[in-house]
């Protein structure tokens, strides 16, 4: 039995349901994930094309394609701006964003890639405190 996967944007009016298993999982470091993540990395999660189903706002997704961008694109929650599953620009398979799913997918990252191109501040902030919530 193949188990399904839950997952929503932020304000969750796009929700789906994916089946596994995944293929791959991988942390890109490159400035073009920076700037769409607003964050050090994007963490993609790498499956079959017919492995999603939509459960509800799939009018809401907006998709982005940079024109001079051999593989980059993004999918996201017109009313918050969340990152959603999307297909691969080449079409050959899905593209998960790996914090839009309600629980474990069942892997771990394989490889931080474009590496070199990581935030200046990635390595101190993984050294940073940890504390549960908020930090005064």
């Amino acid at each position: 039995m193949i188990e399904l996967i839950h997952g929503s944007c932020v304000c969750g009016l796009v929700t789906f349901e994916i089946s596994g298993p995944f293929e791959k999982f991988y942390l890109c470091h490159c400035n073009r994930c920076q700037k769409s993540t607003g964050s050090a990395n994007a963490a993609n999660i790498f499956g079959e094309l017919n492995s999603i189903t939509w459960l509800s706002g799939q009018e809401l997704i907006k998709y982005f394609e940079l024109p001079e961008a051999k593989f980059f694109n993004k999918g996201f929650c017109a009313n918050c701006g969340s990152p959603v599953p999307r297909k691969a620009k080449s079409g050959d398979f899905l593209i998960i964003p790996a914090g839009s799913l309600n629980s474990d997918p069942g892997l771990i990252p394989q490889n931080n890639i474009f590496w070199d191109d990581r935030a200046v501040w990635y390595d101190a902030g993984c050294l940073a405190n940890k504390v549960d919530g908020y930090s005064e």
